[in-house]
């Protein structure tokens, strides 16, 4: 999740260096080999042979309730630490997409500076930046060339200009016509 506090100006930058990312804690890595090895073709291979196992071994039991708590003591316990697992991975994926995003917008010439740290913002906030954007693509979408602006106010602007334009033109041309004519 990323970090949405308000005194976050004053967090410097790592500096960058030559020399490797500091370490993380043993637990860190254990929590990543496993998020990697779970997601690994090995690894369903071997959940599946143990359901193959445990079922063909309930004859051989009865199909007892020792039989039915072992599979069910075992999975719930491989459910529980996979939450935390693909939380964890989750968190990591989408923090990583968020700084590369924020560095796009940041970097681009044109953008609105507004989408940076989106992530931090209210609903309430999200919905208007997000009927903000309709509008532009209201306007884009009255526009030949849909690749020209860059916010809805440079986009409204553009678009109000065009129509400016346009309805000269079209006066022109009517006045043309109504000349050939006569």
């Amino acid at each position: 999740m990323a970090k949405c506090d308000s005194d976050a100006e004053s967090d410097p930058l790592p500096e960058r260096s030559d020399q490797p990312a500091k370490e993380e804690s043993l637990l860190a890595r254990i929590a990543e080999r496993a998020v990697e090895w779970t997601g690994s073709t090995l690894a369903f291979t071997v959940a599946s042979l143990t359901i193959v196992v445990w079922a063909i071994t309930g004859p051989i039991f009865g199909f007892s309730d020792t039989w039915q708590l072992v599979i069910n003591t075992g999975t719930t316990i491989v459910t529980f630490l996979m939450v935390f697992l693909l939380q964890r991975a989750q968190n990591k994926d989408s923090q990583a997409i968020h700084l590369k995003l924020n560095e796009l917008v940041a970097a681009t010439t044109g953008s609105s500076n507004r989408l940076i740290a989106a992530e931090c913002l209210t609903e309430k906030e999200m919905e208007l930046l997000k009927n903000h954007y309709k509008r532009l693509v209201n306007l884009a979408q009255q526009d030949e060339n849909l690749t020209k602006s860059h916010s809805v106010e440079e986009a409204t602007e553009r678009h109000t200009g065009k129509l400016g334009a346009q309805s000269g033109r079209n006066g022109h041309r009517k006045r043309g016509r109504a000349t050939k004519r006569s």
